[in-house]
């Protein structure tokens, strides 16, 4: 290996001095000393009752939530009710104590997954932002959910938030009349319906950079077949972060509490800014390990080739909204990086190598979710936010 490649792949981060910078744990958060707790059956002990905290996770099965599960399951004090809509085996191989059936998109099954709970873990996808601000506008409405809530960690974006002092109209936009990306601006509607439904003193943000688990997940098939992959970032850095990070952020904000985090917002990244062309040389690196024999040997000891994309065919292929919030990581609004998580954790975030090759608190590595069956959130030749551009605060 390199050196240039040597310092890519198990570097400290420049944030933090060597000295101060505490060592990579795999799987275990450093908020305490952890303990599972005896398996419960039934829901039928409230956490009130146990004087536990009765945490309901949404989106708990994607690539945040499952890594706050098993992260959160083992924090004495805390309860996990795993809100899921069909992978309720999942979320209890986990850790998660309890499951619920939930759905944005069905308001009768809001209730029964509120019900007792103290503590809310909110993540959702991109498109459901509509019925995301609903059902915070219907919890702020609801007197015992109102009542009853004491802290809510919500996952969200860099540059959440239209009067962010990094947004340079002059530098992060090409195209004619462009302004915030409509991705963010839901993703800053996504905190702010909190907020207007009266829960801003006790919401934590965890804002994160573009997610590493996405970087290469639409480009898989290329990568097995002749170890290429496209993407239209060009040789922009970007401070790419792991979902292992982000979790493991919103954990420490659960047990520290609202009194510590509540009206706050952290921007959580990698541990350095990473081009194309280096992800290409760390993802050829990590393919000579035994774990990517073992979890991709179709890419086995392949050397990868970063072949950069016009953008406009990029465009094409996922539509002018993805395509706007890309620009944005092409003219460099992404390449910043943060020391928020430093300060959480007192440990350095980790860098694409390090994702790719060290298990989370779920279990999977960076390679094995790369290469597992798990589709892309994103569709080549599907527009999926084409109808999100009418929808209003």
């Amino acid at each position: 290996m390199s050196a240039a490649l040597r310092a890519l792949t198990r570097l400290s981060s420049p944030l933090i001095p060597s000295h101060l910078a505490a060592p990579r744990l795999s799987a275990a958060p450093s908020v305490c000393a952890f303990r599972r707790a005896s398996p419960v059956s039934s829901r039928a002990m409230s956490a009130s009752a146990s004087g536990e905290k009765l945490v309901l996770l949404t989106g708990s099965t994607g690539r945040v939530g499952k890594e706050v599960i098993a992260r959160l399951s083992k924090v004495p004090g805390f309860r996990v009710r795993a809100a899921t809509r069909d992978k309720a085996q999942y979320a209890t191989s986990l850790g998660a104590h309890e499951t619920v059936v939930f759905d944005l998109e069905d308001e009768k099954t809001w209730g029964p997954a509120m019900e007792g709970v103290t503590h809310l873990f909110s993540s959702t996808q991109d498109k459901f932002i509509a019925q995301h601000m609903a059902f915070a506008k219907w919890c702020g409405e609801t007197p015992s959910i109102k009542s009853s809530l004491e802290h809510i960690v919500r996952i969200s974006c860099f540059g959440a938030d239209t009067n962010t002092n990094a947004y340079d109209a002059d530098v992060h936009v090409s195209r004619p009349a462009a302004g915030i990306p409509l991705m963010l601006q839901h993703y800053w509607w996504s905190e702010e319906c909190f907020i207007d439904a009266g829960f801003g003193p006790i919401l934590t943000s965890v804002r994160g950079n573009f997610y590493m688990n996405h970087l290469l997940k639409n480009e898989l098939e290329s990568i097995k077949r002749d170890g290429t992959f496209a993407s239209p970032l060009g040789d922009c850095k970007n401070s790419f972060v792991a979902c292992n990070d982000m979790a493991e952020a919103a954990v420490v904000c659960f047990a520290q509490g609202p009194e510590r985090h509540g009206d706050k917002f952290y921007d959580v990244c990698g541990a350095q800014s990473t081009s194309m062309a280096d992800v290409a040389a760390i993802l050829t690196e990590a393919l000579t390990t035994e774990e990517a024999k073992s979890v991709a040997p179709e890419a086995f000891g392949k050397t990868i080739e970063y072949v950069p994309q016009d953008p406009a065919q990029f465009e094409a292929d996922f539509g002018a909204t993805r395509a706007e919030f890309f620009e944005y990581l092409r003219n460099g609004f992404y390449s910043r990086c943060s020391p928020d998580f430093y300060n959480l954790t007192g440990k350095r975030p980790l860098t694409y190598y390090e994702y790719l090759t060290t298990k989370g608190a779920a279990g999977d590595t960076g390679l094995a979710e790369l290469f597992s069956a798990q589709g892309a959130i994103f569709t080549k030749g599907v527009d999926q936010f084409k109808d999100l551009k009418d929808v209003k605060k």
